[in-house]
């Protein structure tokens, strides 16, 4: 994505993040707990065996909701210079600095597990790898940030990287990866810096943000779906990107390897048959809107849906064919 504005990572703020749509706050994690044998086992290049999208283009995955929320942003007349007003320089070095200042960056001899996730997903979308950074936190978590002429770079809170295993965080990292592939910056942008600093401006401002809010959220939790798709570009197996969503849902370490991604899926039907009534209809459409994320239960529906679907194994297909040319 184009730019971010790190604002508290809750689920009430536009901050790209790959969180589910409510709080998740493990607290203080047991030292006790049982060990994952993932994240002990050797590290093993993930990028020869899988298959690389060399020629992939952001409209080879991007969401249907996705591109037709973007068109009606786009028609929305003064975004873009209402945007552009409201987001400074100062305001810029001020989020860079404040991430940069407070995480660890990942490279070839800092976490070389990790950097070589972050490596490995890049090469299978066909995109330039950004910065990675580990952040100590309590909430797992993590966000792109991407700076007016400054390398993008993503942030990788601590607790997400206890709660899941190797493929998963490397789905996460492609999630991410997603927003920066498919210039989801732009708008994430202007969602941040438009409603909360609409909301300060004297008479009009409450008036233009309450206006554009729910138009915003709609696009934040579509192109959440996109980047959900992206992450299953690199797992290449769907329950990888459920399991992330099962744990971000309700998951925490000493409980991990109890978790069962068909029972949370059957989870998922369950609630789409409860929603499926009038009454249900308005419930969900109740609870979601003022959500930047989508439900988990919903994401990984919709992700076990494209995993099976013509346009997931056509990408595969090509990248296949490529891959012997």
């Amino acid at each position: 994505m184009a730019s971010v504005v790190p604002l508290p990572l809750n689920f009430n703020t536009f901050s790209s993040s790959y969180n589910s749509s409510e709080r998740l706050r493990f607290g203080s994690y047991s030292r006790k707990k049982k060990k994952n044998p993932t994240k002990n086992a050797t590290f093993v290049c993930k990028a020869a065996t899988s298959l690389v999208f060399r020629d992939l283009d952001a409209d080879d995955f991007r969401h249907p909701l996705d591109k037709q929320n973007t068109l009606i942003l786009r028609a929305i007349p003064g975004l873009n210079e209402l945007g552009k007003a409201l987001l400074g320089s100062v305001s810029e070095q001020v989020m860079l600095l404040e991430n940069i200042g407070t995480s660890v960056l990942v490279s070839e001899n800092q976490l070389p597990e990790l950097h070589q996730l972050m490596i490995e997903a890049a090469k299978i979308l066909n995109i330039e790898s950004p910065d990675l950074y580990v952040r100590q936190s309590p909430v797992p978590n993590a966000y792109t940030l991407a700076i007016s002429g400054k390398k993008p770079f993503i942030v990788v809170h601590t607790s997400l990287v206890e709660l899941l295993t190797r493929k998963e965080l490397q789905a996460v990292l492609a999630h991410e990866l997603g927003h920066l592939k498919c210039d989801h910056g732009v708008w994430l942008t202007f969602a941040n810096i438009l409603t909360l600093g609409a909301y300060s401006v004297p008479g009009l401002g409450g008036l233009i943000a309450q206006s554009l809010e729910e138009q915003l959220f709609r696009w934040l939790r579509a192109a959440e779906l996109t980047c959900d798709r992206a992450a299953l570009l690199v797992a290449q197996d769907s329950k990888v990107v459920i399991s992330v969503l099962m744990k971000l849902a309700g998951g925490c370490p000493s409980m991990a390897d109890q978790l069962n991604v068909d029972a949370f899926l059957e989870q998922a039907r369950s609630y789409e048959k409860a929603s499926s009534s009038p009454m249900g209809w308005y419930i969900r459409n109740a609870q979601t809107r003022q959500l930047s994320h989508p439900l988990p239960v919903l994401r990984a529906r919709e992700i076990d849906e494209w995993s099976r679907g013509h346009d997931y194994r056509y990408l595969l297909k090509r990248a296949a064919q490529n891959s012997v040319v």
